[in-house]
């Protein structure tokens, strides 16, 4: 009779206590009271997100009409997908699209390549003091603008007295000065390699602050095994950074149709349009040069709604291979 009696209390302790919601709203009251600082801090990134990302979302619709700004929102005349399928049956286009995947696809292999090289060589420096100075000198470029940096390389790269001709014909492996920015075929390898001069050393920070954070303890044991600095780059250093490089690849993959807009138009000219011009120029020349507002909208939909896409898929991708992923 004990042993029922027993099992009885056993049962009736394992039963799951009800929560009162007045208990949980207090709760959660209590939280925010809490972290009314962070939520204060919050407020202005909030409103700014809400007038500048989500407010403006209501134009879309223009890419569903014929707009003219003549007329009101309502009077304008709808014409459903009309402006999406003349963008897909635009050569012009496809070939802007081409040029956008293509320089994009460029600065993300050359960025990421560089940007990890550069933070395992530094990582290797012993000598602080040269540390701190190559690592500064090669972020400096990242705070000047595109307009000065497109000038300092179309200087570099001019006929008469830039420095790369010059180089090159003392070091006799041209014979008389090219007209890099006059020929298309050099264009996106211009565009990846200036990205790469503004970037590099910005993009190796935060490389180098996950590389801070493996355990040293790794490196002692990879010491004792004979492991050189090589291995101990290629068995320690490289997995310890590959969770933070996969999230920024995820990142980066979501902006495969943001090649940009700077340093194409900047360095961009007639003998090379058909190499330079990316989706933003193209939005650009058919909303404000031509006033074909709906097609510049349609463009700019196509684009958005690829890189979400692109995120998604990447994201899914990574879950399925065990790697990090955004969410």
């Amino acid at each position: 009779m004990s042993e029922i009696v027993l099992t009885g209390e056993v049962k009736s302790k394992k039963k799951k206590k009800r929560v009162d919601p007045e208990i949980g709203v207090s709760l959660s009251w209590k939280t925010l009271k809490a972290q009314k600082q962070l939520i204060f801090m919050s407020v202005p990134i909030a409103i700014y997100l809400i007038i500048f990302s989500y407010v403006p979302v209501w134009g879309w619709l223009m890419a569903f009409q014929n707009y003219r700004p003549a007329l009101s929102f309502w009077k304008q005349d709808w014409v459903g997908l009309q402006q999406f399928r003349f963008l897909f049956q635009d050569d012009a286009f496809l070939g802007v699209l081409r040029n956008t995947i293509a320089m994009s696809f460029i600065n993300l292999v050359l960025g990421f390549v560089t940007a990890i090289a550069l933070a395992l060589l530094l990582n290797e420096i012993k000598v602080r003091f040269f540390k701190r100075t190559v690592q500064t000198i090669s972020y400096l470029p990242h705070f000047l603008s595109w307009v000065i940096a497109a000038g300092i390389v179309a200087t570099s790269l001019s006929v008469d007295d830039g420095i790369v001709n010059t180089v090159l014909m003392k070091l006799h492996l041209i014979d008389q000065p090219v007209m890099w920015l006059s020929k298309g075929h050099y264009f996106w390898g211009i565009v990846g390699l200036s990205n790469v001069w503004k970037e590099v050393g910005w993009n190796t920070i935060i490389y180098l602050a996950a590389i801070t954070s493996i355990d040293p303890s790794l490196y002692e044991a990879a010491s004792i095994d004979g492991a050189g600095r090589f291995h101990k780059m290629r068995y320690v250093t490289l997995p310890g950074i590959k969770s933070t490089f996969i999230i920024l690849l995820i990142m980066n993959i979501g902006h495969i149709l943001d090649a940009g807009f700077e340093v194409q138009y900047l360095l961009g000219n007639g003998l090379v349009v058909d190499w330079s011009q990316t989706i933003d120029i193209f939005v650009l020349k058919y909303g404000i040069s031509m006033g074909n507002y709906s097609l510049a909208t349609a463009a700019g939909i196509f684009k958005t709604i690829v890189s979400v896409i692109l995120v998604f898929i990447a994201n899914s991708i990574a879950k399925r291979l065990g790697e990090e992923r955004l969410v």
